[in-house]
């Protein structure tokens, strides 16, 4: 009798020694005499235990975790084949309370599936959504993305369907679809592990939003640090076009769409959208100038729908099931669900996929496990890089869009970044202004002097040089660049900065009449 073993081959489980691992069961099992199937599946976002080995009994998935080369042999001897006991045992996956809090739609099938398999894929519930959407008209699709409740999961959260129904009505004999794949902020792995672990549901997300506006030509723009993705990707781009999938005639309905990847050359600025469009037509990326908007004249002067990863691969579930269906999670304007990665200082880091209004205390403690060091959490980034730091008086806040923007943050791509009470935010917020500087396209002065005087000032206040006088001209610059930059990464300098200023004055040699004031 074969067993089948699932070790991921998500790049940070590879980094971690999945591959060493894999190659240790393999040779253990021969010696042994033991016959064994090895899927590489994706990860299941629980980071602090890979690589995690998960065995197929006839109970369900019984999952052992963090493994390591000289742990192979003792997991035999224990009978693991079996799902026996062992101290590395988590018992069954799917009791795992960090998976089984999560409401997971767009993750569905990450870490079950093989990612390149289409078999598993479609054995999984993949392409209902597209089959569904080639019955439909183009303007229904659009519909049932609207009633979705969809907003841009890149950062913007502008809502989809509007996006979608003004590329609808543009007309045009040629439109583009553009996923965003250059996921370059900070503590955000998401895209990287749907694409690394469920390449397909980025690709159908993709082949229904061509239908749906009547473009017959889509392009994943990819970073150029993701190759494990790259490889995943264009193994399945491949195996849709052989299954008709893709192509000229999509499943014999007549409908055209054709896929492939574009890799950029790693600036953070081309994940602005009109600078990456720039770079996808092999010019320099720099920022264009709205309007008009790209959902008019984008790739190639062209009519284009621009959505992240994020955004794409919750296409087919909304499809599948429904616009009511996704509509239901999540609070307020802010519906269906957000994957949250947690990074830092944090004692369980990870992907947790949770419908909006679960609080930022609950991803922390409950999700989160804590802080690593055991020290308080003095201050968490949400939002890449350019979100704003928020204190411990702020982690009851729900994750919403309207709700963070009351507080003057961003919920953006979802990305959570933990600091415990050693973290000078000085520094960071230093840290913030040079990002910018190094990162800008210098298109804009605002964003490409400002942020370099930014670093001098925030310097000159924390040296204690005129400290009153440099505090005044550090807001009245963070203002200049927040009204004045062309885009959103000299106008999303100041979140990171002000909130550091505002909520850790302190660390900015502030009196202790000033804190209390």
């Amino acid at each position: 009798m074969t067993t089948t073993v699932y070790i991921p081959r998500d790049s940070s489980a590879l980094s971690l020694g999945a591959e060493r691992v894999a190659s240790a069961l393999q040779a253990e099992a021969a010696q042994r005499n033991i016959a064994i199937n090895v899927v590489r599946n994706g990860s299941r976002g629980m980071y602090w235990l890979e690589p995690l080995i998960e065995v197929a009994t006839p109970d369900g998935r019984i999952a052992y975790g963090p493994v390591n080369v000289g742990d192979v042999a003792g997991l035999f001897e224990a009978g693991f084949l079996q799902g026996h006991p062992h101290p590395l045992c988590q018992g069954p996956t799917d009791a795992i309370p960090y998976l089984k809090k999560q409401e997971r739609l767009t993750f569905a099938r990450v870490g079950i599936t093989d990612p390149v398999s289409l078999d598993d894929y479609l054995a999984h519930e993949g392409y209902r959504g597209l089959r569904r959407a080639l019955d439909l008209a183009p303007a229904a699709i659009v519909d049932e993305v609207t009633q979705s409740g969809l907003r841009g999961r890149g950062g913007a959260a502008f809502p989809t369907g509007i996006k979608w129904r003004t590329v609808l009505n543009t007309p045009a004999e040629q439109k583009y679809i553009v996923c965003n794949a250059d996921e370059g902020d900070s503590g955000t792995f998401s895209d990287r592990m749907i694409m690394e672990g469920d390449p397909f549901v980025l690709i159908e997300g993709m082949t229904i939003a061509g239908l749906a506006v009547g473009a017959t030509q889509g392009y994943i723009y990819l970073r150029v640090e993701y190759p494990h993705a790259h490889r995943a990707l264009n193994e399945a781009i491949q195996a849709a076009y052989q299954a008709g999938y893709l192509g000229r005639d999509i499943l014999g309905s007549g409908k055209a769409f054709d896929l492939e990847v574009r890799v950029g050359a790693g600036a953070y600025v081309c994940g602005e959208e009109t600078s990456l469009l720039e770079s996808l037509e092999g010019k320099r990326g720099l920022v264009r100038f709205k309007p008009p908007l790209p959902a008019i004249k984008g790739l190639f002067g062209q009519p284009t729908i621009i959505n992240n990863v994020i955004s794409l691969a919750s296409i087919p579930i909304i499809l599948d099931k429904g616009g009511d269906y996704y509509r239901d999670f999540g609070m307020g304007r802010s519906r269906g669900t957000l994957p949250i990665q947690l990074a830092g200082n944090l004692k369980h880091p990870g992907l947790v996929e949770k419908a909006f209004g679960v609080t930022l205390r609950e991803i922390l403690y409950d999700y989160g496990g804590g802080s690593a060091t055991g020290r308080p959490i003095r201050a968490v980034q949400v939002g890449g890089p350019l979100g704003a730091y928020l204190p411990e008086s702020q982690f009851d806040t729900p994750l919403d869009y309207e709700a963070f923007a009351a507080l003057w943050a961003v919920l953006g791509h979802g990305g959570v970044v933990a600091f415990d009470d050693s973290v000078d935010m000085s520094k960071m917020a230093r840290y913030g202004m040079e990002f910018c500087a190094v990162e800008s396209c210098g298109k804009c002065t605002p964003c490409r002097i400002g942020s370099t005087r930014g670093v001098e000032v925030i310097d000159k206040v924390t040296h204690g040089v005129e400290r009153d006088k440099n505090l005044k001209l550090l807001r009245d610059l963070c203002d200049t660049m927040l009204n004045g930059s062309l885009c959103a990464l000299g106008g999303m300098t100041p979140y990171p900065v002000l909130s550091a200023l505002n909520h850790f004055p302190e660390d900015f040699g502030a009196s202790a009449t000033e804190k209390a004031a």
